[in-house]
């Protein structure tokens, strides 16, 4: 069982930045490729980011290239997500989750576990 915990959401000002941290389990972030999906209030949960095993692969939603970077630590089994630039449209509950395979995707149903998400609000 894979367990992933999100953590560094908070309330910034557009503009602001937040970094997100996802802790996994241990080995889990050495054997599957992760991800970043979002989920506004209405809306279904959309891709945000991705990175594979070895961190050597990224892959960005249009939206958030350029202000957003995600990465991985191993060795502290934890991913990340880098945010700058932020805007009232990136408020929404961010979710982390790990993926069998070792390619980036961003289709939800390819990823088997997820984090219970943390709250990321911007306001203007």
């Amino acid at each position: 069982q894979v367990q992933l915990v999100e953590s560094g959401g908070g309330l910034v000002q557009a503009g602001g930045s937040l970094r997100l941290s996802c802790a996994a389990s241990r080995r889990t972030v050495n054997t599957h490729a992760m991800g970043w999906f979002r989920q506004a209030p209405g809306k279904e949960r959309e891709f945000v980011a991705a990175i594979t095993w070895i961190g050597g692969t990224t892959d960005y939603a249009d939206s958030v290239k350029g202000r957003f970077t995600i990465s991985r630590d191993n060795a502290k089994n934890t991913l990340y997500l880098q945010m700058n630039s932020l805007k009232p449209e990136d408020t929404a509950v961010y979710y982390c989750a790990a993926t069998p395979y070792r390619t980036v995707s961003r289709e939800r149903s390819l990823y088997d576990y997820w984090g219970q998400g943390t709250q990321v609000t911007v306001s203007s």
